[in-house]
């Protein structure tokens, strides 16, 4: 998506900046990236609030419900989060009743979370709430948009992956 002169934000247009990096801060495409990330993220928040779930725990039970039983150490690894916090997420579902813990009995020092009835009829709201949201957030927004967001978005995360194994302060500033 290419953002013409007539489309770039008030802000920006007639100040003599020619790239967004001459941009002031909240202008530039990094911080527009994280608030829209945030705004989604409410956005799911609030309308799951009426499940008593966040974004992040109906992703959990979503992810059970559709990949479970399935142990918890998978259950973060596919949510890109760690184990403990996973682990503090299965409780609360599983004080809802919407998941249980079982045994796995190729190795009994591990636990599989599985989908409870109840579980799954609030995964089916779940995916209710989200269908209408996407609805809500694609629209005005064509596929080929959203292809080269995604391309993009992917190609940011590839860019970073070398910058998340730097050692921090490696670098020194020459004053």
């Amino acid at each position: 998506m290419v953002m013409t002169n007539a489309a770039q934000p008030d802000l920006q247009r007639g100040t003599g900046l020619e790239h967004e990096l001459d941009s002031p801060p909240w202008l530039r495409v990094e911080s527009t990236l994280m608030a829209t990330a945030t705004a989604i993220r409410n956005a799911y928040d609030e309308r799951l609030a009426g499940l008593r779930l966040t974004l992040s725990l109906a992703s959990l039970l979503s992810y059970v419900a559709d990949f479970g039983p399935v142990n918890q150490t998978r259950a973060a690894e596919h949510l890109g989060q760690g184990r403990a916090v996973t682990g503090t997420q299965i409780d609360r579902l599983q004080a809802c009743g919407w998941v249980e813990r079982r045994p796995d009995s190729a190795d009994r020092r591990v636990w599989l979370v599985a989908i409870t009835p109840s579980g799954a009829e609030v995964a089916t709201a779940i995916a209710d709430v989200d269908r209408v949201l996407r609805a809500e957030l694609r629209a005005g927004i064509s596929r080929a948009d959203r292809q080269t967001l995604a391309a993009t978005l992917v190609r940011l995360q590839q860019n970073l992956r070398p910058a998340a194994t730097e050692v921090p302060g490696s670098t020194a500033i020459n004053p």
